[in-house]
């Protein structure tokens, strides 16, 4: 990956964009094609953290999530959904040929090993809305499954590769982080940045203060193993059910991921996998294996738009619910369109201020009151949640809203932004 010196001094932009992962960096990139004044800032490196984790599959098919759309937001709202991400998986397409990133189109299904009515609720929630889609009865996999909705020509790529090409020549800043905000000034270690406008697109976003995402998110962390000598397989596989496994193949790879559980809670993590693989995948050698962790809405549906209603020239992408490539690529579309203060149809899909189920809410609040409550030596420096220690990955994990840390207390992941205090290390 290209590097980036620090922030050198105080400095004005028309868009400061906060946060280097690829839905940062899409940003940057779109802004500059637009000709707009812009500068990007990381904390770390760019691409280091989510980004580098992902299983970079580019679809439009997020699971079984256009009958639950239909349900929740009608018929038109849920066409402008799979609209926009088609259009995204199209720009990934498109940006393939300028910046090669092992870009191949590939058929995604998801599957069901116990319920074909939910399949074919699906697919009829797909009719409705015009998008087109196959049923299919068998699959190459090695387990039994009752059916699948097949969607044609979605993609997988390499998202480091493209990171690096559209990267090199933006205005950039690494090991910048944005300490506090006052107004339209961020303030770093390094300087006062002025913007007229700010994107924060820090994976869970960092300004408490406003948006309430604390009480509207949570994290969920899943695992991948990556195996050699698998019989061969084409496609892009999920199961419908959210402790279900995931197969797509990279080059001489199987991608082998499920395991998944909400940060700070029990889960299968990669012995699942493994014994999955020892019993159906007998000849299989594990090469690699790695975690990633995304932030979950409520609703299943990103934030992407204002971070509030009382801050208009703030803004946030977020939650994009384990669907990072579209939503990152809609993210860039859309908030440049806003940073230009264009109109944009997709506005209302993702707006950020939209209702939020209350049985949900009410349930991911009381989750986070009990592990508040809870007594414990460790606590997160970000809200004062009790920490859940980790033995698979060896870290002390915050149940509440996902922050993660090592065993001395070096900060893994967000919405923290300090490391635990000495004593609590």
């Amino acid at each position: 990956m290209p590097a980036f010196p620090h922030l050198e001094h105080d400095t004005k932009t028309d868009v400061l964009v906060i946060g280097g992962g690829l839905a940062g960096l899409l940003c940057a990139y779109t802004l500059a094609q637009r000709s707009m004044n812009y500068l990007l800032i990381e904390s770390d490196t760019i691409c280091s953290g989510i980004s580098r984790n992902t299983t970079a599959k580019i679809t439009s098919q997020h699971g079984l999530i256009y009958n639950k759309l239909i349900q929740n937001f009608g018929v038109d709202l849920a066409r402008m959904y799979w609209e926009a991400n088609q259009a995204a998986l199209e720009r990934y397409r498109h940006l393939s040929k300028a910046f090669p990133c092992d870009f191949e189109a590939q058929p995604a299904y998801v599957y069901s090993i116990k319920e074909a009515n939910v399949l074919e609720k699906e697919m009829h929630a797909l009719e409705q809305i015009g998008a087109g889609a196959e049923y299919v009865d068998t699959l190459p996999l090695p387990l039994p499954v009752t059916g699948a909705v097949k969607f044609e020509n979605q993609a997988q790529f390499h998202p480091l590769q493209l990171a690096a090409g559209i990267s090199r020549n933006l205005n950039i800043r690494e090991h910048t982080a944005a300490r506090a905000f006052e107004g339209n000034v961020v303030l770093t270690d390094y300087g006062k940045i002025t913007a007229s406008k700010i994107i924060v697109a820090t994976h869970f976003p960092l300004i408490n203060k406003h948006g309430a995402y604390f009480i509207k998110m949570y994290q969920h962390r899943s695992y991948v193993l990556a195996l050699e000598h698998t019989p061969e397989l084409d496609g892009m596989y999920v199961d419908e059910a959210k402790t279900g496994l995931s197969f797509r193949r990279y080059q001489n790879l199987l991608l082998l991921g499920g395991g998944s559980h909400r940060t700070g809670k029990q889960g299968g993590n990669w012995t699942e996998l493994q014994s999955f693989a020892r019993t159906y995948y007998p000849d299989a050698q594990e090469r690699y294996r790695w975690s990633a962790q995304d932030c979950m809405t409520l609703d299943a549906v990103p934030y992407i738009g204002q971070y509030s209603r009382n801050t208009p020239n703030l803004y946030v992408a977020t939650g994009f619910n384990k669907w990072g490539m579209t939503s990152s690529m809609i993210a860039a579309t859309l908030l440049s369109d806003m940073a230009e203060e264009k109109e944009t149809p997709y506005a209302a899909v993702f707006s950020p201020s939209r209702t939020v189920l209350r049985p949900q809410l009410l349930s991911n609040v009381s989750s986070a009151a009990v592990n508040l409550l809870s007594v414990s030596k460790h606590r997160c420096p970000h809200m004062g949640c009790a920490l859940k220690w980790n033995p698979q990955e060896h870290s002390w994990d915050c149940p509440c809203h996902g922050s993660r840390f090592t065993e001395d207390g070096t900060l893994l992941d967000n919405p923290a932004t300090d490391d635990l205090k000495r004593n609590e290390s």
